[in-house]
């Protein structure tokens, strides 16, 4: 059983407990405990296995580390269980529908036997939740619209689709002279690989005509909510957008507190409490005598007390006694704590990278030839580049044999005597078969500079099988590089099951790097998967698998998922000199 697979048993209890009107501090703690199963990088089952003490982890106490041995060695939780005799399961996806929550959904299967979102919106349609006390016309019209959006868009919305619906915003409304300052905050601006919403906050002269702009823009198709300075709306794509237009002095308070985590702010409120100060969106300001740790939230306290910071978030970190922590890292995995000890790392930035170690060409499935390719990776400034065509058993791909592989070499050879300016590297992505050998034979392997493999196929093998599978092919003495090592496709192919925590202890062992591959719709590896690959040493690369020479800027999407995971560039084996490289990938 996985870490998610943990975190989400764990999450339906959660839900089902506030669902039922538990006591918040126990609905509390199962959401730091599913937090803190989220972020883990070992395997919290090899942890069980090895007969580790659980609650050593941040959040998880007794009653909790029961529960993660009893999912490891059963597969499933009892007292889960027993409350779906009683509450149907479907009543946790009417629980996530926007206007539901837990109070509405028990209410509507308590006083309409609605157990489902079909059964919801069937009920709705008749007029018979507009019935229902807390309930009325407005709040039924709010249930179908709900209904219809988690139909069309359940899924976060990945990265880059995020990327291209927000860089045309933005620049709409920073074209406004009226705005003096506009930036994206939210999981956006931390570049998680899914987006939910977007945050917008911007410094104006005047704050009418950008409130006008923005609820004008053309793809707005309907505005949610509308004031001076703050409004919402839904695009035609279902994102929703949100604008916030602040003072000055708390625009830096309001991008820390905007960009989140929820938990890395929860951090600093309790950092600022320890050093008599409370921070929230408005600043940071020095507590009176008179007043408690907590704001009431009425408008007269927000700006109480002396305010020491606000106007940039460099202050409001110093402020708190912390450097500046970079967006990336607000996860609350132990950036806090090493801001104050001033043992933040040096992030990888995109001018640390020296080489691409995995694109295609026309002679599979690229779109453009050997020498566009090349030119387009020195026009990059790169000191070097891997071509990584598909091998044979992709017949979809038009994959090389022995034979055309050889033949590509000789093209690879006529094209390198021409561009002096930058290495060329001999490469393929191999496909690792059914059984864990490889695509190519040996004597073809030995020719070239690197080698990569990957998984294509048989998706569907039990975990077992798909483990050994792969850790076959990691041992082959010839293998350099374990390519998209998962094979997830964000939102609409999950990972194929084996032991994660297995497969990178084997590399490890046999010298082997995995990729982090860098296009939005797979970074893979994880977050969590790379910094598990850093604590055991393992070298990673960052690659575009760019099927075409406009992909080859997809490399920043490697850069911002490294940075996330915490990785420096000496983690990085593509930040090194040619000669350096092959040297650390050579068995």
């Amino acid at each position: 059983m996985t870490n998610l697979d943990i975190a989400r048993v764990l999450a339906q209890l959660g839900d089902l407990l506030e669902l039922q009107g538990a006591n918040p501090f126990r609905i509390r703690a199962y959401r730091n405990a599913v937090r803190t199963v989220e972020s883990e990088t070992k395997p919290l089952a090899r942890s069980v296995e090895e007969g580790r003490d659980l609650t050593e982890l941040p959040g998880i106490g007794k009653e909790m580390a029961s529960h993660i041995v009893e999912l490891v060695e059963t597969g499933k939780l009892g007292v889960l269980e027993e409350m779906f005799e009683t509450v149907p399961r479907t009543l946790l996806e009417l629980m996530r529908l926007p206007g539901v929550g837990p109070k509405k959904a028990k209410k509507l299967w308590d006083e309409l036997g609605v157990e489902t979102v079909d059964a919801l919106e069937e009920a709705a349609k008749a007029g018979r939740v507009a019935a229902l006390d807390g309930f009325g016309a407005k709040s039924q019209e709010k249930i179908l619209v709900s209904i219809a959006e988690y139909r069309q868009h359940r899924e976060r919305v990945p990265l880059g689709e995020a990327d291209e619906q927000v860089a045309p915003l933005v620049d709409y409304l920073s074209a406004l002279d009226e705005v003096d300052r506009l930036e994206v905050a939210g999981s956006y601006r931390r570049r998680k690989e899914t987006v939910g919403d977007i945050d917008l906050l911007a410094v104006a002269t005047e704050p009418g005509p950008v409130m006008e702009r923005f609820l004008a823009y053309p793809r707005v198709e309907r505005v949610e909510m509308s004031g001076d300075t703050r409004g919402s709306v839904v695009l035609d794509s279902g994102l929703e957008v949100d604008l916030r237009i602040l003072p000055p002095e708390s625009y830096g308070a309001a991008m820390v507190y905007f960009t989140g985590s929820k938990e890395h702010n929860i951090r600093l409120r309790q950092r600022a409490v320890q050093q008599g100060l409370r921070v929230s969106e408005y600043g940071v300001f020095e507590v009176g005598e008179d007043e408690g740790e907590e704001d009431t939230g009425a408008e007269r306290d927000v700006l109480a007390g002396k305010r020491v910071a606000g106007a940039t978030e460099e202050e409001v970190y110093r402020a708190l006694g912390l450097d500046w922590v970079p967006p990336e890292l607000r996860e609350d995995r132990g950036e806090v704590a090493a801001a104050a000890e001033g043992k933040l790392p040096r992030l990888i930035e995109l001018s640390d990278l020296k080489g691409d170690l995995q694109m295609h060409s026309t002679w599979s499935d690229g779109k453009n030839t050997i020498e566009e390719m090349l030119e387009a990776c020195a026009a990059r400034g790169y000191e070097y580049f891997a071509l990584t065509d598909h091998s044979q058993s992709l017949a979809m791909t038009g994959g090389l044999d022995e034979a055309r592989l050889r033949e590509q070499w000789k093209e690879i050879d006529e094209v390198a005597a021409r561009h002096p300016e930058i290495r060329f590297l001999k490469s393929q992505e191999v496909d690792i078969l059914a059984d864990g050998s490889l695509d190519i034979d040996d004597d073809a392997l030995a020719g070239l500079d690197i080698v990569l493999v990957s998984v294509h196929s048989r998706f569907e093998l039990p975990e077992d099988e798909q483990t050994e599978r792969i850790l076959k092919a990691v041992s082959h003495p010839l293998v350099n590089i374990l390519a998209h090592p998962t094979g997830r496709l964000i939102g609409r192919r999950k990972p194929y099951p084996f032991d994660v925590d297995r497969v990178l202890r084997a590399c490890k062992d046999h010298n082997v790097a995995v990729e982090l591959n860098a296009h939005p719709s797979r970074l893979d590896l994880k977050d969590t998967h790379l910094m598990r690959a850093k604590e055991l040493g393992i070298p990673v690369v960052i690659s575009t698998d760019a099927h075409g020479v406009k992909e080859l800027g997809l490399i920043r999407y490697g850069i911002e998922q490294a940075r996330r995971a915490w990785l420096e560039p000496k983690d990085v084996l593509n930040t090194r000199p040619v000669d350096e490289l092959l040297k650390r990938l050579a068995k």
